[in-house]
């Protein structure tokens, strides 16, 4: 939400009578439906449901699968529980493709600091061309190589690790 004033579809706002109305249903039938964990509202500070657009119609999916298509309540839920699971693992599906394409971009990045390391290390041992190569650093781990600038570069001996 950008504003205060715009709704999620998830925000449990709607009393037990307007949800009813809203989905066409008594409320004792909401009623049943919670206990039976078909749809199950939020709850305000004094334990009283509220219903969201979302639950609203999942409402009247549930009427639709029952009264259309002959659905029991029991197959009502497992499709319903089907439903929940599918969007879990779309929504997941989209954050991992999200990452792959950051790794992507990533990758490209590193490959491209790489090509140009590997042709600075070639044109940094012929330093009589005037070209800024690369020195040694020594270190306890790894070997480092950084840039020359030139004269004002110090010895040009590789560097101990600071």
């Amino acid at each position: 939400m950008s504003t205060p004033y715009e709704m999620s579809d998830d925000l449990p706002v709607y009393v037990i009578s307007v949800a009813a109305q809203l989905s066409g249903m008594h409320p004792q039938t909401l009623r049943a439906y919670d206990r039976l964990g078909l749809v199950s509202p939020g709850r305000s500070q004094g334990r009283g449901r509220r219903y969201s657009m979302r639950d609203i119609l999942a409402l009247r999916e549930i009427q639709r699968l029952s009264q259309e298509e002959g659905v029991n309540l029991s197959g009502i839920k497992l499709i319903l529980d089907q439903h929940r699971e599918l969007e879990q693992a779309r929504r997941l599906i989209a954050e991992l493709h999200a990452e792959v394409a950051q790794l992507r971009v990533e990758l490209e990045s590193t490959r491209a600091v790489a090509a140009r390391l590997a042709e600075l290390r070639r044109s940094g041992n012929d330093t009589r061309s005037g070209r800024e190569g690369l020195v040694p650093v020594r270190s306890t781990r790894v070997a480092v190589w950084e840039p020359m600038t030139g004269p004002s570069s110090g010895s040009g001996q590789p560097r101990g690790d600071t």
